[in-house]
């Protein structure tokens, strides 16, 4: 199964999404999709989400080829996250249609962990508005084959029903 965590900064998304593949059988490959060379304190805030994982685990660093980096692994895997995956691709084009194809064909549960940037301020540049357009077609991507989605806010997370459950509800 597939299952999207999304959340805003310090929102405590990807410690929701470990506790998550923590009841997943073991080991699982943490896929992870930053490079924070060259930026200390997100080198650090790498460091506490090391750190917290079982030393089982298993991480692989995928660069911007998150499809492909997915498509190589078997079993259960956490992949955080896909902003950085988006900002790392050049000019946002991040192949939204080969992750979802990537992700339905895995042989095991993955949990994706994303930030939700569209709740925020409408950004005050050009690059900011379309990083944010970018990321949020992803997410919106990847919802659509997850089986779960939850929205993780101030460390509480809320499952979130389908698109089109929440349209009958409303007729």
């Amino acid at each position: 199964m597939i299952t999207l965590v999304l959340g805003g900064a310090r929102s405590g998304k990807s410690e929701f999404g470990e506790r998550l593949a923590a009841a997943l059988p073991q080991p699982v490959t943490y896929l992870a999709t930053a490079d924070p060379e060259g930026d200390e304190d997100f080198a650090a805030r790498i460091a506490a989400h090391r750190a917290r994982r079982p030393p089982g685990w298993r991480t692989v660093e995928c660069g911007d080829d998150l499809p492909g980096a997915l498509r190589s692994l078997t079993g259960p895997v956490l992949v955080d996250s896909l902003g950085t995956w988006v900002a790392s691709v050049a000019g946002f084009a991040a192949d939204t249609s080969g992750l979802c194809a990537a992700l339905t064909a895995h042989d095991a549960d993955v949990i994706v962990v994303s930030e939700e940037v569209g709740m925020g301020v409408h950004p005050s540049t050009e690059v900011g508005g379309r990083f944010r357009d970018s990321l949020g077609s992803a997410n919106q991507a990847v919802a659509a084959v997850a089986g779960d989605v939850f929205l993780v806010v101030a460390g509480r997370a809320l499952r979130l029903e389908s698109a089109e459950t929440a349209a009958r509800r409303s007729l």
